[in-house]
Parts: structure tokens; C-alpha cells; sequence
């Protein structure tokens, strides 16, 4: 396979890695514990991740709650007394989810701090419940509610910036497109036609603006790359105030994990006609999630989106799910929790996952300010098991990341190099130093393998 880097177009320039601290932080308690998951994601020996999602949740009404999964919940700020209908602030809640968002601020790694919801508060929902409507594909959210609903973000957003914490971002909502509630619900959310979402942004703006907050808006979190995104977009962009505070149109690239084709596709048809516009893939996981968290598949389809979604979709950014998910034991005996980590539901017991590593050989390597290079190459839905992805760093070295899902083949580089290294990673192997000296134009790479090679 020969790989042509002596003169590769350059393409956007990057503005990092990400994760979110959704649900799991809010478990997370013990110190030492807290303080071990916060290197591995955004210690600089660990992923050096720079962006923080930290959810503001629905809250929950213990009375009135149809989730079942405690870890699909979430602790709100804004207690709700639903006899007198009052509300009252408690910011002392949520105190570990608040804590491990402080240790990861403390690594001196993290530039880009983003406030998302699933929901609205539920004392603000039509069902009473931030799991969703009653009546599935309906917004749970009354009209009369939308300043409620931002006020309550903002109010969130403004004691975490009055408490020195630099939160850049507000994203209010989060696939919008989906049913979210009906009689089969799961976790919060909350679905919101096109004109309920634009509505909503625009008096975000207007909140933001009339209080004179430095935060900006996100968003609106598309569940999926091409279809209901296409109509987010264009009412977006044709509201001028909306536009004056929204820096970032983030969607999420899940369900075409064998689909380079889609990311072609929303690159032609969507980034390419906003150049002045900032792209963030800002959630993915495998889904559905074939791989068992001790199978390095895992890894191999993280990365190959990863790359994907950056160099053929035109991303910016590339931010996992969740860093954390549960244990998810299946018949056959394996654990298919979807995170970089996998835990119990206390933490007594926790592990990296393989996916962790496939997400290391870029986010490592390739660092804040990096310029995506085009290689020219174009896998296709049915031949998409040999993936090669190049960048240009700050200080001017190349990185090569290559995925090699099929069987074991030479490499020929074309480029005008004095040295290399070579980090490779496989089932049995992590992150680990094959080779580093003088640059050689040719060398093999092994079947089922990762190979991040930067080049000087």
C-alpha cells in the first residue's frame, strides 16, 4: 500500500478531543478512584483529552419517575416542591459529577468546557418527567416553558463561571430528532420538531445576549449525520441572532459505522456549502455495539471512525459517548458496555476497555492546532477494512494513522523524511514503541493492527 505524503492537501485545522462526563461522574466517589479515571482521559500520560462535557440534567421526581436505570438519571441543582410549586437552588448536589469535572479542569489540559442537556428540568416538562413525553415524537417541553428552560441552564452556567470554572459552550439540546418517551423510555431526553428547536436557540440567544454572558451556544447535537440535519442547518443559519452566538453546529455521526459514504456525503452536501462554519462530531459510540470491551475490534472501529469522521467528514473535533459505561454482561459471558472505561455501578470495580486504545493513537499524537491532510484515499461501503489518516502538526510533524482491519501488508511512504517512530497497538500489544530511528520509506503492518507513525 503505498501512501503519498510529500505533498497532501491540506484541510481543516483541529480543535481537539473530547468525552463527557454523562452519568457516570455523578457515581464516581471515591478520591483515588475519581483521581485515576481523570488521568487516564485528560492527564497528558493519558488521552490529554481538552474537552469537557459535563450534562446538566433533568433531575428526577421520585414519585413521578418511569426510568428504571439509576445511571440514566440525573442529579439536578433545582429542587422542585411540587405542592407549593416552588423551586429552590442547592448547588451542592451533584457533587461528584462537580468534582471530577474539577479534577479534569486541574490536569491544565482542558481549553474547551461544554454545558449539554438531554433534557429539560422536569419540573418544566409536560409529563413531569425528563425521560421524555407521554406520546413518543412530541415535545415534552411547553412553549410557555422555553425561557424557564433557559434560564435554568444559564443560571446553572453563570454559578459554575461565578465559581472560576471556564465554561465556553451551552448546548441545550440533544437529538432532537429522536422519540424519546412514549410508553418505552429509558433515559432522558426530549424530542423537539424544527421549529421548536429554532424557537428555543433563539431565546437561548436572546438570554445570553441580554445577560451579557461570555458562553456561546452549541449544537443542536443532530443524532445523525445526513436526513433531519440538513433542515437544522438551513433554519439555523437563517435566524441572524441565532447566528450571532452559535459558533458550532455538533452532531453526531452514530449509525453509519460501515458508511464512509455518509461522511462523503455530509461533507459535499452540508460543511462544504458553511465553510465559515465550525463542525464538531461531538458523540459517537459503536452502535450497535458489536464489540465486547476485550475484543480490540473495538479499538479498530473507533479509530477507523475517528479518522473517518475527521479527515472524510470535515469534523474539527471528535469527542466520544461517554467516557464511563456500565458493565453490560451478555449471554455469551462478555462485557459490551459501550465507554472507553467500563465499571460496576459503584466503582468497586472498573477497567479499560479496548476502545480506550484506538482512540490514544490520535488523541496522543496528534494535538490541539493539528491541520487534517488529504491522502486521496476513498474506502467504500464494501471495501473499508484498510483505513490511512494524515496530519500535520504545530510543530510541523506528520502523523500517520493507520488501520489496518484485514490481513498484514507493506507500507511504502512517499516523503522527504529524516526520522520516524512507529506505535503500534493489537490484540495483545498497547501502545507500544516498534520502532524509532531513521525514517524508512517501507515496512510491514501487521493484520487487526493500529500504527500511529509520526514522521519528522
Amino acid at each position: 500500500m503505498k501512501i503519498n505524503l510529500s505533498n497532501p492537501q491540506k484541510m481543516q485545522i483541529l480543535h481537539g478531543w473530547g468525552t463527557s462526563a454523562c452519568w457516570w461522574s455523578q457515581y464516581c466517589s471515591e478520591p483515588e478512584t475519581q483521581d485515576k479515571i481523570v488521568s487516564l482521559l485528560y492527564g497528558s500520560d493519558g488521552l490529554g483529552l481538552n474537552i469537557y462535557r459535563y450534562n446538566i440534567g433533568g433531575g428526577t421526581d421520585e414519585g413521578n419517575c418511569r426510568v428504571p436505570n439509576p445511571w440514566r438519571r440525573s442529579e439536578s441543582f433545582l429542587l422542585y416542591d411540587r405542592e407549593e410549586e416552588k423551586s429552590s437552588w442547592d448547588f451542592s448536589l451533584d457533587k461528584n459529577a462537580v468534582e471530577v469535572m474539577k479534577k479534569s479542569l486541574a490536569t491544565g489540559n482542558v481549553d474547551t468546557l461544554i454545558l449539554f442537556c438531554n433534557s429539560p428540568h422536569y419540573s418544566q416538562t409536560a409529563s413531569g418527567q425528563a425521560s421524555g413525553a407521554l406520546i413518543g415524537h412530541t415535545c415534552n417541553l411547553p412553549k410557555m416553558n422555553y425561557r424557564k428552560f433557559a434560564d435554568y441552564v444559564l443560571c446553572v452556567a453563570q454559578h459554575f463561571i461565578d465559581c472560576g470554572l471556564p465554561v465556553k459552550y451551552i448546548s441545550p439540546i440533544n437529538e432532537p430528532q429522536w422519540k424519546w418517551g412514549g410508553t418505552d423510555v429509558w433515559q432522558e431526553g426530549c424530542h423537539y420538531e424544527k421549529e421548536e428547536l429554532v424557537e428555543i436557540y433563539h431565546i437561548f440567544a436572546e438570554e445570553i445576549l441580554a445577560r451579557n454572558m461570555s458562553v456561546r451556544l452549541y449544537g443542536p447535537e443532530s443524532g445523525c449525520m445526513l436526513e433531519d440535519t440538513y433542515d437544522y442547518i438551513k433554519a439555523l443559519t437563517a435566524d441572524e441572532l441565532i447566528m450571532s452566538v452559535l459558533d458550532v453546529f455538533a452532531y453526531h455521526s452514530y449509525h453509519n459505522d460501515n458508511n464512509p459514504s455518509a461522511r462523503y456525503e455530509f461533507k459535499q452536501n452540508i460543511v462544504s456549502k458553511y465553510p465559515d462554519f465550525r463542525f464538531d462530531m461531538s458523540e459517537w459510540c459503536e452502535l450497535p455495539n458489536k464489540s465486547h470491551t476485550k475484543n480490540f475490534k473495538g479499538a479498530l472501529i473507533t479509530a477507523r471512525i475517528i479518522g473517518q469522521d475527521l479527515i472524510y467528514g470535515g469534523a474539527e473535533s471528535w469527542t466520544s459517548w461517554v467516557a464511563v459505561n456500565q458493565f453490560s454482561i451478555k449471554e455469551d459471558g462478555f462485557d459490551y458496555s459501550d465507554g472507553l472505561i467500563t465499571a460496576n455501578d459503584d466503582f468497586s470495580d472498573w477497567y479499560i476497555a479496548q476502545r480506550y486504545y484506538g482512540f490514544a493513537h490520535f488523541s496522543k499524537f496528534v494535538p490541539v492546532g493539528s491541520t487534517a491532510l488529504d491522502l486521496g484515499f476513498r474506502p467504500s461501503d464494501d471495501k473499508n477494512d484498510f483505513n490511512a489518516f494524515a496530519f500535520l502538526t504545530p510543530s510541523g510533524e506528520t502523523v500517520l494513522v493507520i488501520v489496518n482491519e484485514g490481513d498484514t501488508c507493506g507500507i511504502t511512504i512517499d516523503g522527504d523524511f529524516s526520522s520516524m517512530k512507529i506505535i503500534k497497538s493489537t490484540q495483545n500489544i498497547k501502545l507500544e514503541d516498534s520502532y524509532n530511528g531513521n525514517f524508512k520509506n517501507q515496512f510491514d503492518c501487521e493484520g487487526n493492527s493500529i500504527l500511529t507513525v509520526v514522521l519528522k
